[in-house]
């Protein structure tokens, strides 16, 4: 599916979150820290766009991804990253050796989150930190209506006029509709291993940053 939309992957986010989706980047990027030598994973990180932070910041990053369409078209724009196919629930990578583990917008599409969740804390070194960048409910009643009515109904006609693949996002809409809470992620995170977890809303709770340690 995700194959199908990577040509224009980054322009379709840009205009459905009406231009939102730039602030989240800077917010989990302002989160992650990366500092230079550090290794930083970047999984579900599509065409590579979310990584070019971490690369600035004088990390190693590793943007993955399990679409190879996205990979190639990521490959094109940015050739000097190292970009992987991985599966989220085995990665290609040996235990520990990322110093920060990061997914945006990712983790929904994962069938087996928790087992994503386990491998993460597996190739995190004790002491490393994981960032998620995700989809969530908004905080206020009133609004989440509103907001549940344009992903619904705004959403897919949107998406035709400007995606390749508008039947992509009328699935992403529903996966939206249907992921946890703050609290319930929370809770997946703790149950995985992670410690001291934590999260902050973001545009009034439609997107939520997670964080967390391994012990």
């Amino acid at each position: 599916m995700f194959d199908g939309v990577a040509a224009n992957y980054d322009l379709t986010n840009d205009v459905l979150s009406l231009g939102q989706d730039r602030r989240w980047r800077k917010a989990v990027a302002d989160a992650v820290d990366a500092r230079p030598g550090e290794r930083i994973l970047d999984l579900a990180a599509g065409t590579a766009t979310s990584s070019l932070p971490f690369a600035a910041a004088g990390a190693y990053v590793v943007p993955c991804d399990f679409s190879l369409g996205m990979l190639k078209e990521g490959k094109k724009r940015h050739p000097e990253l190292p970009l992987t196919a991985g599966d989220a629930t085995r990665l290609p990578f040996a235990d520990g050796v990322f110093d920060a583990v990061t997914i945006s917008f990712g983790l929904r599409n994962v069938q087996e989150t928790d087992q994503a969740l386990r491998e993460l804390l597996r190739v995190t070194r004790p002491g490393g930190r994981v960032v998620i960048c995700e989809f969530s409910h908004p905080t206020w009643a009133p609004f989440r209506t509103v907001y549940t009515e344009y992903l619904m109904r705004a959403l897919p006609p949107i998406a035709t006029a400007v995606s390749s693949n508008p039947d992509a996002y009328v699935y992403l809409a529903e996966s939206i509709r249907a992921w946890p809470d703050q609290p319930g992620l929370a809770r997946r995170l703790q149950d995985a291993g992670w410690s001291k977890v934590a999260w902050r809303n973001l545009s009034g709770g439609i997107v939520a940053l997670h964080r967390g340690y391994r012990p």
